[in-house]
């Protein structure tokens, strides 16, 4: 069994990180999994939210909003549209972002899932940027 695992993320403009690391914890479309080395191969949706992986004894976190997670091997792949650090998070930003998502008024399905993804999209980015470092 594999001691470390790569992790890699990439978004459209470029890759944001190509470590080993110890363990991944990864927002997914219906929850949070966890990753270890050994882990058996996956392609799976991912949803928005905080990204956590340990390296050398260190915890760190990303927001993704959403994307595409791929396992195979010791080499995990984060594919995914937008990628934050948590210093990279402006809180005034987000609480706006969710302002705004909350005071939209829908009119069809197709509006009220847009402005619900919106909204819980602002929601974590928020909860994230209060986030101690």
């Amino acid at each position: 069994m594999a001691k470390e695992l790569k992790l890699v993320i990439v978004t459209p403009e470029k890759t944001l990180l190509d470590q080993e690391v110890a363990s991944i914890s990864v927002p997914m479309f219906d929850g949070q999994m966890g990753v270890l080395p050994g882990r058996a191969p996956i392609v799976g949706r991912m949803g928005a939210g905080e990204l956590r992986y340990t390296a050398d004894g260190t915890e760190y976190s990303f927001f993704v909003d959403g994307g595409f997670l791929q396992i195979k091997g010791t080499v995990c792949s984060v594919l995914t549209n937008r990628s934050l650090t948590l210093a990279d998070i402006d809180a005034d930003s987000a609480s706006t972002e969710l302002a705004d998502a909350i005071a939209r008024k829908p009119a069809t399905d197709e509006e009220f899932a847009l402005r619900d993804r919106d909204i819980d999209r602002a929601r974590k980015m928020v909860a994230l940027a209060k986030k101690p470092r």
